[in-house]
């Protein structure tokens, strides 16, 4: 077998593993995709009613608003797990052991990666059918929903990378649980609740200029069928500079400390 070869059998061993993980501790999928869910619960019948007529229309007009917003919540949420999951194998010795093994050394966080997008795309179908069942009525064509999905794919990608890097930079698993957290919260700042138009100046010019934003606003566009012009550009630029970086910085953490913590 060539050396490619072997990376990909290795890498889809860690793929089972990882998914092993997922489906060994349901309470922390169920607590990262119950988050986002809430909050949908929260701003749609709690405050919906009130946002809603600030955009010019009712509830039902903030629900279809606010929903790109958590959707990205969700996969930032999903993310967070795979900080927490990286932790825990650097903390507990196992990657000690996976380096005196004769196995690809990038098969290991590879591992992770997918294994996260593969809870990724799950937990954001629950919360799109939440949605769904809530009133939300995307309009977006076929090609729309290819679309879509690549660019959840590529946000998803970037996230994972990042906290990733996360994962291996921190010495405990609670700190690895805290650190990815403003990701989660960073759609608050941008266009995800309200739009950035209603904000005071400074934090106009954050949310307007924040990489969530023109993802959210492109994730919008997508599902809504509405044009999303050059906004797409600049979240797929900001999606390859988040996730080039965290991979880099992962991939320097993880080949500086060899021994465990």
């Amino acid at each position: 077998m060539s050396t490619l070869s072997y990376a990909v059998s290795d890498s889809t061993t860690m793929l089972r593993r990882s998914i092993r993980r997922i489906v060994r501790y349901p309470s922390m999928t169920l607590l990262l995709v119950g988050m986002p869910i809430v909050f949908l619960l929260l701003f749609v019948y709690v405050f919906g009613g009130t946002l809603g007529a600030g955009l010019g229309g009712a509830r039902a007009d903030y629900l279809t608003y606010v929903v790109p917003g958590i959707l990205l919540m969700a996969i930032a949420s999903a993310c967070q797990g795979t900080a927490i999951s990286v932790a825990m194998d650097m903390t507990e010795g196992i990657v000690a052991r996976f380096r005196t093994m004769a196995i690809s050394r990038a098969s290991v966080l590879t591992g992770h990666v997918l294994g996260n997008i593969a809870q990724s795309v799950v937990s954001l179908a629950i919360v799109l059918g939440v949605a769904i069942l809530l009133g939300f009525r995307p309009a977006a064509s076929p090609l729309g929903w290819l679309a879509a999905t690549g660019m959840a794919v590529l946000v998803i990608l970037a996230l994972t990378w990042l906290c990733v890097a996360l994962g291996l930079v921190t010495k405990s698993v609670e700190t690895a649980s805290n650190l990815p957290m403003p990701l989660t919260f960073l759609p608050f700042l941008g266009s995800g609740f309200v739009p950035t138009t209603s904000m005071p100046a400074g934090l106009r010019w954050f949310a307007q200029y924040q990489p969530f934003t023109p993802i959210i606003e492109t994730f919008r566009g997508l599902l809504m069928g509405t044009a999303v012009g050059g906004t797409a550009l600049i979240a797929i630029t900001w999606c390859a500079v988040i996730g080039l970086a965290g991979y880099l910085w992962a991939k320097k953490l993880y080949n500086r400390d060899p021994s465990p913590r």
